[in-house]
C-alpha cells in the first residue's frame, strides 16, 4: 500500500498530521532542555551535531522526560538506559538506543511511565524480534546525539532522524523507514493563511532540526525578514504559540499534528499546496515546507549491524509488522 495515499483519503491519522511511510520504508529535535528558547535567528538546522527530525517533545502537553543534556541520560524507569552501555558488540544481548525523549507520538512516556512510540514500536520488532537483542533506549539531547553516537555512549540513533547530507558526513544511515514533512502549525484564530504570511513575524522551532532548517530558508526567501526562536524541547515553541510569543511552530507534521489533534479548539495546521505536490507526491491536506525520510543512525564502522537492520526492515515491511505498528501511532 502507498502510505502516501493514507494522507489524501484519510485526512489527519491517529496521530494527524499525516504521518507518511515511504514504500521503501521509506528529523526534529534538541532535548534534554527545560523548553526555554534561543532567540537566534541564524542557527543552522543541520550543524553541529544535530539531526533533524526527531526533536525532544513531546507534542501537546509540554509535559518532559528526565532526558539530560549531552551524552547523558538519567531516565531509568522502562525500556530506557541511564548507563554509559556502547553496546559495540553485535553481538550482546541489548543494544542500547540514543534517542531525544520525549517526541510524541516517536518516542514518549505514557501516565503508567511505559516508553512508548512508533520508533520504540519499530526497534522492537527489528532489533528484538529479528535480531534477537533486547533495545534499550538511552535519552540524549537531540542537538547533541550524533556526537554521542560516534562517542561510544550508544550503538544506534533511532529519534525520528532526517537523512541529509550533512548528518550522513558524520554518520551512516539505514534504509529509509518514514516519510515526514516540515509544517505550520498557528493558532485558530492567526491570520496566519499561507507561509508569505510570516513575513516580519516570530516562529517558533526546535534546536538542530530541520524545522530550524526550514524556518532559516523562509528568512533567506524573506531577506531575512523573519525572526526565529529556537526552543530546546519541542514543548516549549508550542507553550510560546499558546503564549502568543510566537505567530506559528515549525515542526515534523507527525508531531505538529499530535499538537493539533490534542488542542484542535486552539491550534490548527497552515493548509495549502508545497514541496510534496511540487515533488509530485499524494500530498496532505496541508502546507508542506519539506519532503523528508527517516533513518537509523549507524556509527561509520559499523557495517555489519546496518547490513542486519536493513534486512530486518525489509523483513518487517514484507511480513506486515511495520504496518501494524504503523496503524497502532498513525492510522484513523
Amino acid at each position: 500500500m502507498d502510505r502516501n495515499d493514507l494522507t489524501t483519503r484519510r485526512g489527519y491519522l491517529k496521530a494527524t498530521g499525516a504521518g507518511v511511510a515511504a514504500l521503501s520504508l521509506a528529523g526534529c529535535v534538541g532535548g534534554g532542555g527545560d523548553g526555554n528558547g534561543s532567540g537566534s535567528g541564524n542557527e543552522s538546522g543541520d550543524g553541529g551535531g544535530g539531526a533533524n527530525g526527531s526533536g525532544g517533545g513531546d507534542g501537546g502537553n509540554g509535559s518532559s522526560d528526565n532526558a539530560s543534556g549531552g551524552s547523558g541520560g538519567n531516565d531509568t524507569g522502562g525500556n530506557e538506559s541511564s548507563g554509559n552501555e556502547s553496546g559495540d558488540s553485535a553481538e550482546q544481548e541489548t543494544i542500547v538506543i540514543g534517542s531525544d525523549i520525549p517526541y510524541k507520538p516517536f518516542e514518549y512516556r505514557t501516565n503508567d511511565d511505559e516508553l512508548v512510540g512508533f520508533d520504540v514500536g519499530i526497534a522492537d520488532a527489528v532489533f528484538g524480534e529479528q535480531l534477537g537483542m533486547t533495545p534499550n533506549f538511552k535519552a540524549t539531547a537531540f542537538d547533541t546525539i550524533i556526537p554521542s553516537l560516534n562517542n561510544g555512549n550508544f550503538r544506534v540513533i533511532m529519534s525520528a532522524m532526517t537523512i541529509n547530507d550533512e548528518r550522513a558526513q558524520k554518520v551512516d544511515f539505514s534504509d529509509p523507514y518514514f516519510t515526514a514533512y516540515q509544517t505550520i502549525v498557528v493558532l485558530q484564530n492567526s491570520d496566519i493563511s499561507a507561509k508569505e504570511d510570516l513575513k516580519g513575524k516570530t516562529v517558533g522551532v526546535q534546536k538542530g532540526t530541520t524545522g530550524e532548517g526550514a524556518a532559516e530558508a523562509l528568512k533567506e526567501e524573506f531577506d531575512g525578514d523573519l525572526t526565529i526562536q529556537s526552543y530546546d524541547q519541542i514543548p516549549g515553541a508550542f507553550s510560546a504559540l499558546n503564549n502568543n510569543q510566537v505567530v506559528a511552530v515549525i515542526n515534523d507534521n507527525t508531531v505538529n499534528g499530535q499538537f493539533v489533534d490534542e488542542n484542535s479548539d486552539i491550534a490548527r495546521f497552515v493548509e495549502g499546496e508545497g514541496e510534496a505536490a511540487a515533488q509530485g507526491k499524494n500530498a496532505p491536506p496541508y502546507l508542506t515546507l519539506t519532503v523528508e525520510e527517516y533513518g537509523i543512525a549507524f556509527r561509520k564502522d559499523d557495517d555489519d549491524l546496518k547490513g542486519r537492520v536493513n534486512e530486518a526492515l525489509a523483513t518487517i515491511r514484507d511480513n506486515g509488522t511495520y504496518e501494524e505498528i504503523y496503524n497502532e501511532y498513525f492510522d484513523a
